[in-house]
């Protein structure tokens, strides 16, 4: 099974690197990673061709123009750009501990997407993290306590490790918070959605779209929780202005039974 992790990021570069240093440590190397870049400067070009240089897998770079927030767009160009059979999706702010590749794996089945969830850092850990470009993907559950009992992060709970199991499958058609910070599905199944909905503007609800449309298509969720987590570095929250018209648009998605995405990936394939 030839695997994808597309991870999108915009103009923030230190965090980007903490992000590749995870991917380039993961204990399963057998995978392509595309950093899907919604329009950053040249900053993020560089760092992104220098990790590339020296990557022990395949890295590439998929950018487009800076025109607001696109993320569910760079995200579309990038999975046009693989032909990976598997697709992990997250974010250049979640650090993925060094089993996150193999634990997707070996979770992955047909008919199911995956979700996993997210371990929150607070502000002064996050930045304590980047400028002592801490290793995070290698600390072990004895570090994270602590840091849970310092309340450097809000949780530790998903870090618990269960193996797989019927447990999984107990909410087939749960879409509520799942987001693509931790997110994978079979790229056919993505495909036959035609992806990401391109007409959902500014911050929200994109990715609850496509889980949605996914699950109309037949595909059903699978729990990646207490086995994938990511470690989510603090940022302030991005501008919610157009959230009630997304909203409306998922409402009209929730009503029907449409599978694709009016503007998608079919665009670029």
């Amino acid at each position: 099974m030839r695997i994808c992790v597309i991870v999108t990021t915009y103009n923030r570069p230190d965090a980007l690197a903490a992000v590749l240093d995870s991917y380039l440590a993961q204990d399963d190397r057998d995978f392509e990673l595309i950093v899907a870049d919604d329009g950053s400067t040249d900053d993020t070009r560089r760092l992104i061709a220098a990790y590339a240089q020296r990557a022990p897998l395949p890295l590439r770079h998929v950018w487009q123009e800076d025109r607001g927030f696109r993320p569910a767009a760079v995200r579309n160009r990038a999975l046009a750009a693989t032909e990976a059979d598997y697709i992990v999706f997250s974010d250049g702010d979640c650090i993925p501990p060094s089993d996150f590749v193999s634990r997707h794996r070996a979770l992955a089945e047909p008919g199911y997407f995956l979700s996993g969830n997210r371990i929150l850092l607070s502000a002064t850990f996050t930045a304590r993290v980047l400028r002592e470009r801490m290793p995070l993907q290698a600390w072990g559950p004895l570090r994270w306590l602590m840091a849970w009992a310092l309340r450097d992060i809000n949780r530790w709970l998903p870090l618990v490790r269960l193996p797989d199991g019927a447990f999984r499958k107990r909410r087939p058609g749960l879409w509520q918070g799942v987001k693509t910070c931790n997110l994978s599905a079979w790229r056919a199944d993505l495909v036959r959605v035609n992806g990401l909905d391109e007409s959902y503007s500014g911050w929200g609800l994109e990715d609850s779209d496509l889980v949605i449309r996914l699950l109309h298509a037949g595909i059903k969720h699978k729990s990646a929780r207490f086995a994938a987590p990511v470690f989510h570095l603090w940022h302030r929250e991005n501008d919610r202005s157009r959230l009630a018209d997304n909203q409306q648009r998922l409402d009209e998605i929730l009503t029907s039974r449409r599978t694709e995405a009016l503007v998608g990936v079919n665009q670029y394939l």
